[in-house]
C-alpha cells in the first residue's frame, strides 16, 4: 500500500471531516464528537500539526495536534489527537505512520512534550507512558499519558483547548 503522509490543505477539510466521523463511528469510547472538534481547533487557528495520511490521491488518515495548558506553566506542550483512520485502512500502519510523522514534527518544533487520551496499550509503543504527576480531571489515569522530549515532564493539571467541548 503507498501511504503518503502530508501537511492538510484546504481542499482536505471535508475529507477530515469524512475520515474522523467514520473512524469514530463505531469506537468504543468515542464521544460522536471527534470530527466538530477538529473543525473547531481548525477554526481557533490551534491546529498546530494537522496531517492527513493518502492513498491512491484519497484520503484515508489524518492527526490533529493543538496546544495545551499544564497548570505549572509549563511551555511548549501539545495535545495529540484526534487520529483517525479509516476503518477500511486500519490496523495496515496507516496511523501508525501518521504518529510516528507528528511526534517527528513536534520534535522538529522544539516542542517539550505532548499528552493524549487514548489505549495506553497502543500508544505506550510510541513512548506514552501515564505519569503520576501529570493529569486530566475527569479521565481514567491511565488513559491520560505524555511523552517528553525536552528534560522533565510538567507537574499539574492539562487543560486542552476549549475546542475539545464543541458538540457541533
Amino acid at each position: 500500500m503507498n501511504i503518503t503522509i502530508r501537511a492538510e490543505q484546504e481542499q482536505d477539510v471535508s475529507s477530515i471531516r469524512h475520515v474522523t466521523q467514520a473512524a469514530f463511528a463505531t469506537a468504543k469510547h468515542a464521544s460522536g464528537t471527534e470530527a466538530h472538534i477538529v473543525g473547531a481547533l481548525r477554526a481557533a487557528g490551534v491546529l498546530t500539526i494537522s496531517l492527513v495520511a493518502e492513498c491512491n490521491g484519497e484520503v484515508v488518515g489524518h492527526v490533529a495536534v493543538s496546544p495545551v495548558q499544564v497548570s505549572d506553566g509549563a511551555r511548549g506542550w501539545f495535545g495529540f489527537g484526534p487520529v483517525s483512520v479509516l476503518p477500511e485502512y486500519q490496523r495496515q500502519g496507516v496511523g501508525t505512520r501518521l504518529i510516528g510523522s507528528a511526534l517527528d514534527a513536534l520534535r522538529r518544533a522544539g516542542a517539550q512534550g505532548c499528552v493524549l487520551v487514548g489505549d495506553p496499550t497502543y500508544y505506550e509503543r510510541f513512548g506514552f507512558n501515564t505519569v503520576p504527576d501529570l493529569t486530566l480531571p475527569d479521565v481514567p489515569p491511565e488513559y491520560f499519558q505524555a511523552l517528553k522530549f525536552g528534560t522533565r515532564f510538567p507537574v499539574g493539571s492539562v487543560t486542552f483547548h476549549e475546542a475539545f467541548a464543541a458538540q457541533g
